[in-house]
């Protein structure tokens, strides 16, 4: 009885290694078709190997058994192999599958595509101020891959566009006191002023500092110039008065 288990899990062996066979292949990145190195092929339940450099693998398997491809950051890939001995098997990077959105933050435009963030050079210009850049719309028909474009708020998260916005703010601040900045700036009042009360230049200074620290609930924002002149010659007379 012996004799004819030896012989039946023998030819059951030799009938298995026999129907072993190499397959072999080239593992690619499916959008800049590209080698990858390091991906593991095994099959299931049995043995695996790592592609080299030029994405290469070779392994033993049989003819329906289930090849499976997994590699860091694409999608894991899983055939059923065939009569064909050589592959050419593509990967799926994971971050191409986001949708592609659009970024428009003075003076530049970016570009989120592929998991990716790039300056999109060609792109025209803004026409509208940061602050009022906000929207949401698609890519033109036209496009292969399609996706969202997203106007403003995303950019916001940038340090060049946080940068941006703070000088955008810096210079409308500056445009609501041109007023005041006109009178402080000028030297035919400066000089005026020092000579109706005898001021030299430090006690001067140390008049539009006490004259700004009075006003400095409103900043003068939106002031007119020629309120702001007002003001400070009312100032000059209280000061000079109450130092009599």
């Amino acid at each position: 009885m012996k004799p004819h288990l030896f012989l039946v899990f023998g030819l059951l062996f030799c009938w298995k290694a026999y129907g072993q066979v190499t397959y072999s292949g080239n593992v690619i990145d499916a959008l800049d078709k590209k080698y990858l190195e390091g991906v593991e092929v095994s099959v299931l339940g049995k043995n695996k190997v790592l592609t080299n450099s030029r994405g290469y693998f070779s392994i033993s398997a049989i003819m329906g058994d289930t090849l499976q491809l997994s590699f860091p950051g694409f999608l894991e890939r899983k055939i059923v192999l065939n009569e064909e001995r050589f592959m050419l098997l593509e990967l799926q990077d994971r971050a191409r599958l986001l949708p592609t959105f659009q970024v428009k933050a003075e003076p530049y435009r970016f570009r989120f595509k592929d998991g990716k963030l790039y300056l999109s050079e060609d792109e025209p210009e803004a026409e509208k101020r940061l602050s009022q850049q906000v929207g949401l719309g698609t890519i033109s028909s036209d496009s292969p891959q399609g996706g969202l474009v997203i106007y403003g708020p995303i950019s916001y998260f940038t340090k060049r566009n946080r940068q941006l916005r703070q000088y955008e703010e810096k210079l409308e601040w500056l445009r609501r006191r041109a007023g005041y900045l006109e009178v402080i700036d000028s030297d035919s009042i400066r000089n005026e002023l020092m000579a109706k009360y005898r001021l030299d230049r430090t006690q001067w200074d140390h008049t539009i500092v006490r004259f700004n620290e009075f006003h400095q609930a409103h900043e003068f924002l939106d002031w007119s110039k020629e309120r702001v002149l007002n003001a400070l010659r009312e100032f000059f007379r209280i000061e000079n008065y109450l130092s009599d």
